[in-house]
């Protein structure tokens, strides 16, 4: 089934670009627009469910790890990827909880589309919900340009170093998940 972590991959690349792009937008809406409460909204129920999204990755990951890196990576390339992946999670919890935060200061629970209601947990913190938006566009920012040098290292594996790489995060690679060139 490596077609699932790979749609996992990309679903939630997808989804990150789209509420960058969406919560950049956001911040530039006036109170009188069309948009000015339903796109919050939509940024919200989205960001609830790329968490989902983003713990049914982690477990994956846990009962069906990646596939074992190329035997050409080097030990520095290695720990490079290792780092870039644990950063790039720890930014995505990062950016959902600093975003939960923002969005329950006033103490009202977050509607996911109208599906659930997610409860204020953590309300009335002072500045919370300054603080947490500071954090969040740092966080997102941070995010877009790490996950834009994962992309081009890919670019690099495949172009350059003409390994598997990028065929393996596509969810292409024919090879099994074991060591390979």
């Amino acid at each position: 089934m490596a077609w699932f972590p790979a749609a996992l991959h990309w679903l939630t690349a997808l989804v990150v670009y789209g509420m960058f792009a969406l919560g950049l937008w956001m911040v530039t809406l006036s109170y009188y627009d069309g948009w000015y409460h339903q796109a919050p909204e939509i940024h919200k129920s989205i960001g609830i469910l790329l968490m989902m999204a983003l713990i049914v990755r982690i477990i994956w990951r846990l009962y069906s790890p990646p596939p074992v890196a190329l035997t050409s990576y080097s030990r520095l390339t290695r720990i490079g990827a290792a780092a870039g992946h644990l950063l790039l999670y720890l930014l995505l919890f990062a950016i959902i909880i600093s975003g939960y935060l923002i969005s329950t200061a006033d103490g009202k629970p977050i509607s996911v589309f109208g599906w659930f209601e997610i409860p204020a947990t953590l309300t009335d913190a002072g500045a919370q919900a300054d603080i947490a938006g500071t954090l969040h566009l740092w966080f997102a920012w941070s995010l877009v340009i790490i996950s834009l040098s994962h992309g081009v290292m890919a670019l690099k594996h495949h172009f350059i170093d003409k390994d598997d790489t990028l065929k393996r995060m596509t969810g292409m690679s024919s090879s099994d998940y074991g060591a390979q060139k």
